[in-house]
C-alpha cells in the first residue's frame, strides 16, 4: 500500500501537467494521468498553480469539485480497467465507451458515480470497500442486475478465515 498523502496526489498532477512538453520522460502511470488531465482542461489552472490550492478545501454540497480528486478517480477507475481488477470492469468500460460512441471520459464520469457512491458507503459505516455493492452500481448502468455470485472483499480475507460460520 502506498502512503500518499493530500499534497502528494495534488503535486504529482502538477508535474505531469509540468512535464506535459516531455511525454518521453513521463512513466506509464504518467502519461496515464497526462492523457487524463489533457482531457480536462477545465483543471489546467489548478495544476499550475498547485501551490495556492494544497490547501484548498472543495465542498460538494456547494456544487464544487475537488480538480484533484476528480483527476485521481479517472487514475483509479483506469488502472482497474487496466488489469481487470474487480473482474469484469474492463468489459463494463468496453460497454459504456461504445454507449458513449468510444467516448472515454463520459464513460469514467458514469463508472466514477458507482466509485465515489460505493467509498462514501465504506466511509459512513466505517467499513472497506464493498466490492459486490460496486460491480453491482456499474452492472445496472450496462442494463445487468447483480452478479449470481457474491466475491469475497479484500477487507473480509482474514476475517472470514477465522470466522467460526464459514462452515455453514
Amino acid at each position: 500500500m502506498y502512503d500518499v498523502n493530500t499534497n502528494d496526489v495534488r503535486h504529482f498532477f502538477a508535474q505531469v501537467w509540468q512535464q506535459r512538453f516531455e511525454p518521453q520522460q513521463l512513466d506509464a502511470l504518467q502519461k496515464k494521468a497526462l492523457r487524463i488531465i489533457t482531457a480536462h482542461t477545465e483543471y489546467e489552472h489548478y495544476l499550475a498553480h498547485v501551490e495556492d490550492y494544497l490547501s484548498q478545501t472543495w465542498h460538494p454540497e456547494d456544487g464544487e469539485t475537488n480538480p484533484y480528486l476528480h483527476l485521481s478517480l479517472h487514475l483509479s477507475i483506469q488502472e482497474q480497467v487496466a488489469i481487470d481488477q474487480p473482474f469484469g470492469i474492463a468489459a463494463i468500460h468496453n460497454a459504456l465507451c461504445a454507449r458513449h460512441q468510444g467516448d472515454w471520459v463520459a464513460a469514467e464520469h458514469d463508472m466514477m458515480d458507482a466509485l465515489v457512491e460505493t467509498i462514501w458507503q465504506a466511509q459512513r459505516y466505517g467499513q472497506g470497500l464493498d466490492v459486490n455493492a460496486y460491480m453491482t452500481r456499474l452492472r445496472k448502468q450496462i442494463g445487468l442486475g447483480q452478479e449470481d455470485h457474491q466475491r469475497i472483499n479484500p477487507h473480509e480475507v482474514g476475517v472470514k478465515a477465522q470466522s467460526p460460520d464459514t462452515d455453514k
